[in-house]
């Protein structure tokens, strides 16, 4: 049974950068794309970027291109998600979670992942 467990967010200002990452303990997570989703407060939980399970493709939601960047390190069992010049519409929770699979396409939902993290809150203050 894997776990996946998110770490490093916190309070940044707007414009500032913070680095997540998503640690899988017992069974790793190698062979499976892993997507990163974040939900605020009175919203649906919302997909935000995916990594193929060897690195050679990553898809990203619109509102974070060319802002985030998703990358594994497979040796580590960990997945990262990079944002840089976050905004106040970046405050959420994030979670990590394991696809179903070792691709996805460049839009995911929620229903193909199986396995989740507990979430990581990212508050950005202006």
């Amino acid at each position: 049974q894997v776990q996946l467990v998110e770490s490093g967010g916190g309070l940044v200002q707007a414009g500032g950068s913070l680095r997540l990452s998503c640690a899988a303990s017992g069974r790793t997570f190698t062979g499976y794309a892993v997507g990163w989703f974040r939900q605020a407060p009175g919203k649906e939980r919302e997909f935000v970027a995916v990594i193929s399970a060897s690195a050679s493709s990553a898809y990203y939601t619109d509102s974070v291109k060319g802002r985030f960047t998703i990358s594994r390190d497979n040796d580590k069992n960990t997945v990262y998600l990079q944002m840089n010049r976050v905004t106040l519409e970046d405050t959420a929770v994030y979670y990590c979670s394991r696809a179903r699979g070792p691709y996805m396409p460049p839009t995911s939902t929620p229903g193909q992942y199986d396995v989740w993290g507990q979430g990581t809150q990212v508050t950005v203050s202006s």
